[in-house]
């Protein structure tokens, strides 16, 4: 499988690029995302031309906007970032997904200080510029901040949520969308949607009910939006519950009665926080590979990403 372009913040990677000239090296993405995610890395401050080492900015308020101020004095490097921005922002369209550097005035996707004036932190809920950029440029796109993926909640829904828009940037946007290649992305992904937001699956499915009633392409524009829209959200135990059975009523002949029964107490154990979600899983795949319904075959629910990851072992 070729592997999926993904953009990340160079300090992650453990190159020594920070204004104290040292890095924030994750394991986790160079040992383990690295094997099925090509590591596209941007440093903005470096890259902007703010040098290694540099001195350490911040972001503060003025009566025209925020701007990237040296924390120590008042050199303002606002332009240099903002024209980084402007000539990389292009470059990333073809990217499934970006992991940034936390508490960043460049990286940092939220909670980050924002000074007034004369320097002191009136609020910390501000964005990194080059972060800000980021997400209103590309909204579907995947973002995450590294140190949150350290929740195995976050790091399962953000790793599911990069190989959906990957799938979806591969087999039906741009030049390959058409009618069937829409169809079949919402077939595959029915029992995710159903999972994460049942309400957004309830519309969708509508939505794609008459496909000559316009022009195709705003209709794959507002599918996919929402379609991301649901995969962001996180999904509860109860809703994963409600998308099994859904799946266990297609397997009616591949479960005997025992296999049933184990099935139904192992889907009752996950339910109550006793198993993660792999157990059940599990025996449903067996079932599915056992007596194949074509239908499941292609259902992304079932692998939605390298079982390797291990991602179900812990949610």
């Amino acid at each position: 499988m070729t592997q999926i372009p993904v953009g990340i913040s160079t300090c992650l990677l453990g190159k020594e690029v920070r204004h104290d000239g040292g890095h924030k090296h994750s394991r986790y993405c160079t040992k383990v995302l690295s094997k099925h995610f090509d590591f596209r890395s941007i440093c903005p401050e470096l890259e902007a031309g703010l040098g290694v080492p540099r001195p350490a900015i911040h972001l503060r308020e003025y009566a025209d906007g925020l701007r990237l101020i040296e924390t120590k004095g008042s050199a303002d490097h606002t332009d240099a970032m903002q024209n980084f921005i402007d000539s990389v922002m292009p470059t990333l369209a073809d990217l499934r997904g970006y992991i940034l550097m936390a508490k960043s005035p460049s990286c940092g996707m939220e909670r980050i200080k924002v000074h007034n004036e004369g320097g002191q932190v009136t609020r910390r809920d501000g964005r990194g510029m080059f972060a800000e950029a980021l997400i209103r440029t590309y909204p579907l796109m995947p973002v995450e901040e590294e140190g949150r993926l350290n929740d195995d909640m976050i790091r399962e829904n953000f790793i599911e949520r990069v190989f959906a828009y990957d799938d979806w940037m591969q087999n039906v946007a741009g030049d390959n969308l058409s009618a069937k290649a829409l169809i079949q992305f919402h077939t595959r992904h029915k029992f995710q949607l159903l999972a994460h937001c049942e309400k957004i699956y309830r519309q969708l499915g509508p939505m794609l009910a008459d496909l000559k009633s316009e022009p195709l392409a705003p209709i794959a524009e507002r599918y996919i939006e929402l379609f991301m829209e649901a995969m962001a959200k996180k999904v509860s135990r109860g809703s994963h519950m409600n998308a099994m059975q859904h799946l266990m009523g297609y397997l009616r002949e591949a479960l005997g009665e025992e296999d049933r029964k184990v099935l139904i107490e192992q889907m009752e154990a996950y339910r109550r926080g006793e198993v993660p979600l792999v157990v059940p899983m599990t025996l449903l795949r067996m079932a599915q590979r056992r007596e194949p319904v074509d239908y499941l075959s292609a259902q992304q629910y079932l692998t939605p990403y390298p079982d390797e990851l291990g991602l179900r072992n812990n949610v």
